[in-house]
């Protein structure tokens, strides 16, 4: 199946989406991202006496993360509702990562704790969800070889 995105003319051209995730401590999820799966950050932004806002990166791929306190401070000083850091940081999102080899991912995690343990899906994925220090559900999967031509 696949879809094609038509913008209305006065819609320009998009070039990327990244998440940006909200979290409580910017720090342990740092770790998680640069230690096991590889990540750099790129950026840093001190909030107080912690990280305010983070960027990562790898192969492409982009991840920013926000502490709530931040989003706070930041957001409501431009005009934006009082409360929106918790909003954020209580709405959900999981990130589904596509990966070359699952063996790989799984070897790195450790002790990462492993929300959905691994399995091979009905849409042709072998894949695992955990759940890192900072709390973001991430799934990783690999597609599986079927075998067909």
């Amino acid at each position: 199946m696949s879809f094609h995105i038509h913008l209305q003319p006065h819609v320009h051209a998009m070039k990327k989406i990244t998440p940006l995730l909200t979290v409580d401590e910017i720090e342990p999820c740092l770790r998680f991202w640069t230690e096991r799966i590889g990540f750099e950050v790129t950026v840093t932004v001190p909030h107080e006496d912690s990280l305010g806002f983070a960027i990562l990166h790898r192969d492409g791929l982009e991840l920013m993360y926000q502490s709530r306190a931040s989003i706070d401070a930041d957001l409501v000083a431009s005009g934006a509702p009082t409360g929106l850091g918790q909003e954020m940081a209580s709405g959900t999102s999981t990130l589904f990562i596509e990966v070359d080899a699952l063996d790989d991912v799984i070897g790195v995690l450790g002790d990462t704790e492993v929300l959905v343990p691994r399995r091979t899906t009905f849409y042709g994925m072998d894949e695992i969800f955990v759940r890192p220090p900072c709390g973001t559900v991430v799934g990783f999967a690999a597609r599986v070889e079927t075998g067909e031509a």
